[in-house]
């Protein structure tokens, strides 16, 4: 514990060496505590910027804007319009990198507009292992990544939010809807409520990390393997089945390999 709170305190003396800061804020685990972390140091010269684009579901940007509310820290809402983006829209291996450079580019001019001089995002070391071509807009941008800087991890930060008493620090790991498309395939508003309703719907059957994956019209459902028996039991299965079939989806599926980050990147990899 003394190498974790080691860690904290310099990511501390990092945020107050900065003076002003607009915080990349989605509500996750890593920008709530990377928030928390820089309204602590910096007061009301640290300040939240939440992009609202589609690929972002209502319920994170309610618990985004929830967050703001109870821990009394400003919060801008900025509009980021993806789908009017080919290189967004039509799913390259890069989208991530032309989606990360449209939006931090619109948080850099919110924070100016502010009088904030710096803009951070909550990469952790835990990000650094996967194909993230997102990492290199927040690099051209000049983004700061204090999480990554002290050495956090997301066990460290999770640690630490729950000291803090963050509602967030045992959060599912969330990552943005476009993530859950098949490279090359056109995403577009329909496809994505489809996804959206999918996973809401395992949420409200007490699912808590899972992705739906969309292939065509074929849903393909991650989850923990210890969720397996319960998922494949007759109700739970036939109700999720039913459902949706009702949302768009042609097929269901059950990965066998269970839930994991980046699983579209495999492809890749080969």
């Amino acid at each position: 514990m003394d190498q974790l709170h080691e860690k904290y305190t310099a990511l501390q003396t990092r945020l107050r060496e900065l003076g002003s800061l607009a915080v990349a804020f989605s509500g996750g685990v890593d920008s709530t505590f990377l928030l928390r972390a820089a309204h602590d140091v910096l007061g009301d010269r640290a300040i939240a910027v939440t992009a609202a684009p589609p690929f972002v579901p209502v319920r994170e940007q309610n618990e985004a804007a929830d967050f703001c509310r109870s821990a009394v820290i400003r919060q801008l809402v900025i509009p980021a319009e993806e789908l009017d983006i080919d290189g967004i829209r039509h799913n390259p291996p890069d989208r991530c990198y032309h989606c990360k450079r449209m939006i931090f580019g619109k948080i850099l001019e919110a924070a100016g507009r502010n009088g904030i001089i710096y803009v951070a995002e909550g990469s952790n070391t835990d990000d650094t292992g996967d194909y993230r071509p997102g990492m290199r807009a927040i690099r051209e941008l000049g983004v700061l990544s204090p999480l990554l800087e002290a050495g956090l991890s997301k066990a460290d930060i999770r640690a630490l939010s729950k000291e803090l008493d963050l509602p967030t620090w045992d959060k599912p790991s969330f990552a943005c809807l476009a993530s859950r498309f098949v490279y090359g395939e056109t995403i577009t508003d329909e496809r994505l409520a489809m996804v959206d309703r999918a996973e809401q719907l395992l949420m409200d059957l007490g699912f808590r990390q899972f992705r739906v994956r969309i292939h065509g019209d074929l849903a393909r459902i991650e989850i923990l393997p210890e969720d397996f028996e319960r998922i494949v039991a007759g109700e739970c299965r036939k109700r999720i089945y039913s459902a949706l079939k009702s949302f768009g989806f042609s097929y269901v599926t059950l990965d066998l390999a269970g839930y994991r980050t980046g699983s579209m990147n495999e492809v890749l990899k080969k």
